[in-house]
């Protein structure tokens, strides 16, 4: 643990944190934090961790900011209006954070959020108002082994909880039948996604935001300190009697977030360096087995096949990315067949396309499995056109 005189720490901008025994500025200051999430809780969530001194952070969020955001959004400015969350939120962070390393990325994290992004990270903290992307974090966090800390507003009462890899019961655990007919709405029977005009308007205040993300963010600074955390349990703050309570959650033996990619091979290239037959053939190699199955990390929509006229389009997209509005023939306006892949075992006709024509995102992991090993390849390359600043910065997991 770091020491200082009393000088040094009179003068030290964090002098009043270094004042807890237990503290380490030093961990926190090396610590890498992914932020999910750049609204109302995001905001809070970043605010109390540029103030701690976190100096290494990447921010996702896919939205613009609007007029309303202002009531409960304290990184933002009415001048801000209009441009990406993550953008402004990563400007206002390094204003609070001298020196820190902040890159926005405005993406779906669903659909265009590569495994690498969630394996750079030493934890991750989600203030979203949707379960799809709760699930993809949670299995996302679950395969490259990292902590992840959730939390829910609505109104003035809120949710956070803690996950930890490889220890169930994990956030899929916690859900039930209401759970996933809601996120079996989210899809139509042929897997095109529904539009969703409601996300981003849930009820919520700052105050209630502050409370949650204030938890969210201590139980991540106890959690780099070894100290006891809410795992695989939340915290209840019911805000109009002041009530908080913990529960515990169960495991599900079925859950399908319980997986864990054992080994991970760190290529230096690009995703385009490679075609989809060469990483196989390289899979091949390593695992010594010429029965190779190499997996994506999330379905892919091949091509839509009209039944009436047979006219076939090739689309090439993450499953959830292509609205059901799509899928109508050009030709007859008929609804098409969606034909998905879910992975490569050789003789596909598509084997020649590179890794960035497959739809998936950069810095993302390819897994191979033999009958008896199974490898995640993670394409390096793509590292500084997704990370930006941080991407050469360490790690306490590396």
């Amino acid at each position: 643990m770091e020491t200082l005189s009393k000088s040094e720490v009179r003068d030290d901008r964090y002098s009043r944190l270094r004042l807890i025994p237990w503290w380490d500025q030093a961990r926190i200051k090396a610590c890498r934090v992914l932020v999910i999430g750049a609204g109302a809780l995001g905001n809070e969530i970043l605010k109390n961790l540029a103030l701690l001194g976190f100096q290494r952070v990447v921010v996702i969020d896919l939205d613009r900011i609007e007029l309303s955001n202002l009531a409960r959004s304290v990184l933002f400015r009415k001048e801000d209006v209009g441009e990406q969350k993550s953008v402004a939120a990563a400007r206002a962070y390094r204003s609070l954070a001298d020196g820190a390393f902040v890159q926005p990325i405005t993406a779906h994290v669903v659909h265009d959020c590569g495994l690498g992004i969630f394996e750079w990270a030493d934890v991750i903290l989600a203030g979203l108002d949707n379960r799809e992307a709760r699930l993809w974090i949670n299995r996302a966090a679950w395969k490259v082994g990292r902590p992840w800390i959730d939390g829910a507003i609505e109104g003035i009462n809120g949710v956070a909880r803690v996950f930890l890899p490889g220890k169930a019961p994990c956030y899929e655990c916690t859900l039930g039948e209401v759970d996933w007919a809601i996120l079996e709405r989210r899809m139509s029977c042929n897997l095109l996604a529904h539009r969703s005009d409601a996300e981003g308007k849930v009820p919520t205040t700052p105050t209630i935001s502050s409370i949650i993300a204030g938890i969210q963010v201590q139980e991540a600074v106890k959690l780099l300190h070894g100290l006891p955390t809410l795992a695989s349990r939340g915290y209840i703050f019911e805000g109009l009697n002041h009530t908080s309570y913990t529960v515990d959650y169960t495991e599900n033996p079925e859950c399908m977030s319980h997986y864990t990619i054992p080994e991970l091979v760190r290529l230096p290239e690009t995703s385009a360096a490679w075609t989809v037959e060469q990483l196989w053939l390289r899979a091949q190699h390593d695992l010594g087995s010429a029965e190779v199955a190499l997996e994506f990390s999330r379905d892919v929509i091949w091509r839509l096949v009209c039944p009436r006229c047979g006219a076939i389009e090739e689309r090439f997209a993450a499953v959830g990315s292509v609205l059901y509005e799509e899928g109508a023939c050009s030709c007859d306006g008929q609804q098409r067949v969606v034909e998905t892949i879910h992975g490569y075992v050789g003789s596909e006709a598509w084997g020649s396309r590179k890794l960035t024509e497959l739809g998936l995102p950069l810095l993302d992991i390819y897994v191979a499995r033999s009958l008896d090993r199974e490898i995640g390849y993670l394409p390096e390359g793509d590292r500084a056109a997704v990370l930006g600043v941080v991407a050469a910065e360490g790690s306490l997991t590396a």
